[in-house]
C-alpha cells in the first residue's frame, strides 16, 4: 500500500491545501494528512485540536484519508509507514527552494523517505494559510479560499482576535 503523508501547520486549511490533498487521493492508496508544530511558527490562530477537528471534517469525504498531529521531526514520523511518500504543494519557486532543503534534510535522517512535489493548481498559488488568516483580522470576505465547512469558525476566531487586539 502506498501511502502519502501531507504534512502542513494548516492554521488554517484552505483550499489550496484540499486541492494537493485531493490529488493525492488519485494517486496513492492511503494519505494522511499530519498537522504538524512549526518552530518557527508564533501565535498560532487555532490550537492544535481545533486544527484537528478542522481538518477531519473537511477531508471526511475523501475514504482513504485519515488526520493525525505530530510534534516531532517530519522524517522520524514517517517511519512508521512503509514506503511513505511526504507531498509537498508548490505555489511558487522559494517554496522549491525551502522545499528542496527540507527534503535533504529529512533524507539525511531518514534515507528511505522520498518526497514528491505538486504544483498548485493555477487558482492557488497566491493563497496560503497566512493570507487567510491576514484577511479574516480585517474582516474579508472568504468565499473561494478555504472550504465552507469551517468558514464561519475562522470568521469567528477572527472577530474574537480582533476585540481583544483592535
Amino acid at each position: 500500500m502506498r501511502t502519502a503523508i501531507c504534512p502542513g501547520s494548516f492554521d488554517p486549511i484552505t483550499l489550496g491545501h484540499l486541492n494537493i490533498i485531493r490529488r493525492c487521493t488519485k494517486i496513492f492508496d492511503r494519505v494522511v494528512v499530519c498537522i504538524m508544530v512549526n518552530s518557527t511558527k508564533t501565535s498560532p490562530m487555532f490550537s492544535v485540536e481545533e486544527r484537528v477537528d478542522m481538518v477531519k471534517r473537511v477531508v471526511s469525504r475523501f475514504p482513504n484519508v485519515t488526520v493525525d498531529f505530530s510534534d516531532g521531526l517530519l522524517a522520524e514520523y514517517a517511519r512508521q509507514f512503509e514506503g511513505a511518500v511526504v507531498v509537498k504543494g508548490l505555489r511558487a519557486a522559494s517554496d522549491f527552494e525551502y522545499e528542496f532543503q527540507m527534503d535533504l534534510i529529512n533524507k539525511n535522517i531518514n534515507p528511505q523517505l522520498e518526497t514528491m512535489f505538486l504544483t498548485a493548481s493555477g487558482k492557488y498559488t497566491f493563497l496560503s494559510s497566512s493570507v487567510v488568516r491576514e484577511m479574516a483580522r480585517y474582516g474579508a470576505d472568504l468565499t473561494g479560499l478555504v472550504p465552507e465547512e469551517i468558514k464561519s469558525e475562522i470568521e469567528i476566531k477572527a472577530k474574537q482576535w480582533r476585540r481583544n487586539n483592535g
